[in-house]
């Protein structure tokens, strides 16, 4: 049964109040405003429907796919260690059933329809240097109040589109209040004992595709770090947690090409290309280029591990990063086209990553 983690002794109202004084007296962003008041941005953007926010229809399939009206805007996906911010047009939108593709040549999307619970227009008042101006965007939320997206719109975005969007789009029902659901205990991993370790690995040898990766892990009944841990020492290195920080700045150095996906429940954002202004800012480590931003907490990076999957173009590598508590933060790839095989020069520079300290100091 849905419920939801806001204190019902609280209204609404109570709700918002709290949240805009939170986020406007200590500055924080509505995540962390949200934060600060014991809920999940969700609840609180939607304590204030009929105030800040819009509520939209829950039709998001179709809802999604009008967009590409907006023109030039911000797409925004992030998960709790990393942040992945483009501009662009959303183009060649599509779908099936419940998972969608955007296909722009700069917003590339893999979206996953199923995990989406709540929807809104917010118009808001920021300061920008010293001038106030209106923001506007559409977000969306999961089924535990986290957000899974968000759009962005700039000065030379279809404002006009933008309005007729939220007119059309406008959810009858504008009382506020969203219902979560508790996010899920982390999964007990199946024993590494009970595990057929050696049909795994046959079939880790014998992908052709990528994708494939995916129905291993469910055919197995294997976490994603416990299918690195069990995979085939040739094609698994586990590497020191700086190899992001070290294959960034190498790859600005060089003008390597590479991807960057970042993700959630209900999104994955794909960046594909240079990058050029590598920074570091306590702990994050930031890419602060026009057009592409991402913000990644360094300090949340619990493993990080380089990854070769065999494919009928030549094997694929990435760099993969996990939290504590096993989930994916962000992965990297090099620039590689379907059909032809990754850049030699991606493939050297992971290759040539540090083992992590353990390991390194269990080979010294």
């Amino acid at each position: 049964m849905p419920i939801t983690s806001y204190n019902k002794q609280r209204s609404q109202q109570q709700l918002r109040l709290e949240f805009l004084n939170a986020k406007h007296e200590k500055k924080l962003r509505n995540r962390d405003a949200a934060a600060a008041v014991g809920v999940s941005e969700g609840e609180a953007l939607a304590a204030c429907v009929g105030a800040e926010s819009i509520r939209l229809q829950p039709n998001f399939v179709e809802l999604f796919e009008e967009v590409p009206l907006l023109g030039p805007v911000m797409a925004l996906t992030r998960n709790d260690s990393a942040v992945h911010e483009k501009d662009g047009v959303y183009q060649k939108m599509s779908h099936n059933e419940q998972v969608g593709l955007a296909l722009g040549e700069a917003i590339d999307l893999r979206i996953f329809y199923k995990q989406w619970r709540f929807a809104c227009a917010v118009i808001e008042e920021i300061t920008r240097g010293t001038e106030k101006t209106l923001q506007k965007s559409l977000q969306f939320y999961d089924l535990h109040g986290a957000a899974v997206h968000k759009v962005f719109l700039r000065e030379h975005s279809n404002h006009d589109a933008f309005d007729a969007l939220v007119a059309r789009w406008r959810d009858p029902d504008q009382q506020p209040g969203m219902t979560v659901e508790p996010a899920p205990p982390a999964a007990i991993a199946t024993p590494d004992s009970e595990i057929d370790g050696d049909g795994f690995r046959a079939a880790w040898k014998g992908m052709s595709d990528t994708h494939q990766f995916f129905g291993l892990l469910r055919d197995f009944g294997l976490s994603r770090t416990q299918a690195l841990r069990l995979a085939p020492p040739q094609f698994v290195r586990q590497v020191d947690n700086s190899a992001t920080r070290t294959i960034l700045e190498q790859a600005a150095a060089s003008a390597l090409p590479i991807m960057v996906f970042v993700g959630n429940r209900g999104m994955i954002q794909i960046h594909s290309g240079a990058v050029s202004n590598v920074k570091v800012m306590g702990p994050w480590l930031n890419i602060l280029d026009p057009g592409f931003n991402l913000h990644l907490r360094q300090d949340l990076i619990a493993s990080s591990w380089v990854v070769s999957k065999p494919t009928s173009d030549g094997a694929v590598t990435s760099l993969e990063l996990f939290d504590h508590e096993g989930n994916t933060i962000a992965m990297l790839f090099g620039v590689r086209n379907p059909g032809q095989p990754e850049l030699a020069a991606w493939r050297a520079a992971v290759l040539d990553l540090p083992l992590a300290a353990s390991l390194a100091e269990a080979q010294a």
